[in-house]
C-alpha cells in the first residue's frame, strides 16, 4: 500500500474516534457518572469519568500524524536512493528531500494537481512515478523539457541541436562490477543549461536514440550515471501529472557497504546537508 494512503487511514481513523468521543461518548460517560456521585458512589464515578484507552492513544496521536501527514504532502517527503542510476550525484544509502510543491500543489493519495506553482527546468533532478508501474518512485534529471529536440550521441547530450558542455574526463571507479568487462569509467563535468553537474560515462557502445521531440505536459529524464541508468531512452516520457517533486537536500548518508563497522562509522557525515545541484 502506498504510505500516503496508510497516513491518511491512521489519521481518518485516529480523528473519528477522537471526535466521536467529543461529541457522543464523552457526554454519555458524564452522564453516568453525574448520576453515580448523586448516589454516593464517588469511586464509581471518578472512573466512570476515564476516557478508554484507546481514545487517550486516538487524541495523543492524531495531532502528531496530522502535522505529519500536512508535511509529507504539501512541503517535503523524504526519500531513499536504491541504486547507481544518479552517481556521483547521489550515492546508494543517500536519504534525501523533495519540495512538494516545486511543481503544483497536489492532493494527497489521488495526486491530482489543484494548484499551479511551477514547472521543471533542465538540470534539476526530480522525484517521480515510474510511467510503466506509478507504485515505485524513480529520481532522475530533466534534459528535457515540452518542444525540446532531444539528441544523444557519442556521449554528448544536445539539446535544440546545441551540444552541452563537457568538460575533459577524469577517471572514476565506484564498483567492481561497474567497472568489470573492461568499462573504463569516466567523470566528466556537464554544463545543462546553466546547471554544472557531474555525470559518468563508459566506454560502453550508446544505445540508438535518433533525434525526438518533447511532447506538451510531459519531460525526458537521464541519470547521471549515464550508462548505467534505466531512464527515458528506454521507457519514454514522464508525463506531468506522474511528478512528486524536486530534490534539494541529502538529509543523511548511509554507507552501505561498512557492514563490519559502528553505528557511527557508517555514517557519511560530510554528505548531511549537501545541496542537490
Amino acid at each position: 500500500m502506498d504510505f500516503a494512503l496508510i497516513l491518511l487511514l491512521i489519521l481518518i481513523g485516529t480523528g473519528a474516534l477522537w471526535g466521536l468521543d467529543r461529541w457522543l461518548w464523552a457526554p454519555g460517560r458524564e452522564r453516568r457518572a453525574q448520576a453515580l456521585a448523586e448516589a454516593g458512589k464517588t469511586g464509581d464515578a471518578a472512573l466512570a469519568r476515564k476516557e478508554p484507552i484507546y481514545v487517550e492513544y486516538a487524541r495523543a496521536f492524531f495531532p502528531v500524524i496530522l502535522i505529519v501527514f500536512f508535511i509529507r504532502s504539501f512541503l517535503a517527503e523524504p526519500f531513499r536512493i536504491p541504486s547507481e542510476s544518479m552517481l556521483p550525484t547521489l550515492y546508494v544509502g543517500d536519504f534525501i528531500l523533495v519540495n512538494k510543491f516545486s511543481y503544483g500543489v497536489r492532493l494527497p493519495v489521488a495526486n491530482v494537481k489543484v494548484l499551479d506553482s511551477g514547472l521543471p527546468k533542465r538540470g534539476e533532478v526530480v522525484v517521480f512515478r515510474f510511467p510503466g508501474d506509478p507504485s515505485i518512485n524513480y529520481i532522475k534529471r530533466v534534459v528535457g523539457i515540452p518542444g525540446d529536440h532531444i539528441l544523444y550521441k557519442d556521449k554528448k547530450l544536445y539539446i535544440n541541436g546545441t551540444p552541452m558542455e563537457q568538460g575533459d574526463g577524469r577517471p572514476y571507479f565506484f564498483s567492481p562490477e561497474s567497472n568489470a568487462h573492461g568499462q573504463e569509467t569516466l567523470r566528466v563535468t556537464e554544463n545543462l543549461d546553466g546547471i554544472r553537474h557531474d555525470i559518468l560515462t563508459t566506454n560502453r557502445q550508446d544505445v540508438p536514440l535518433p533525434e525526438i521531440v518533447v511532447p506538451v505536459g510531459q519531460y525526458f529524464v537521464m541519470g547521471d550515471n549515464r550508462d548505467h541508468s534505466n531512464d527515458s531512452r528506454y521507457w519514454g516520457f514522464v508525463p506531468d501529472r506522474n511528478l512528486v517533486g524536486k530534490a534539494f537536500l541529502i538529509w543523511f548518508s548511509w554507507d552501505v557497504a561498512g557492514h563490519d563497522k559502528w553505528f557511527w562509522e557508517r555514517i557519511v557525515w560530510n554528505r548531511l546537508g549537501n545541496s542537490i545541484h
